[in-house]
């Protein structure tokens, strides 16, 4: 069974380019985001972005990723279909496909309730 659900709402990705953090790696974290809590921006070797502080090994300064994160965010438009691939509900995201192969984070509150495909 796939979820998909419906961008209700655009979503803009940043300028940076993604990161790919894996177990292990040490980075540099430092503030907390005040409209996503659960996240704090970390620099590492591969570049900077935000990643749940939950994956890290403390709080601040230099940490070590405990949990591999990738944080590629989806550009989406009101309407699109997005198939539902991973949810990390404590921090407000879930990891969607779009209909032409894209893939990438997505805010929780953008898109519509979840369905359920036969396919």
């Amino acid at each position: 069974m796939i979820r998909r659900v419906i961008a209700v709402s655009a979503h803009q990705i940043p300028a940076r380019e993604p990161m790919r953090l894996v177990v292990g790696e040490l980075v540099e974290a430092g503030e907390r985001s005040d409209e996503w809590p659960a996240f704090v921006f970390v620099v590492g070797s591969h570049g900077s972005g935000w990643v749940p502080a939950r994956y890290l090994s403390g709080p601040s300064g230099q940490v070590q990723v405990q949990v591999p994160y990738d944080t590629t965010e989806l550009l989406t438009a009101v309407g699109d279909a997005l198939e539902v691939w991973a949810e990390d509900l404590p921090s407000g995201w879930l990891w969607c496909r779009s209909l032409d192969g894209r893939e990438g984070w997505v805010p929780l509150e953008s898109v519509s309730s979840h369905q359920e495909l036969t396919e």
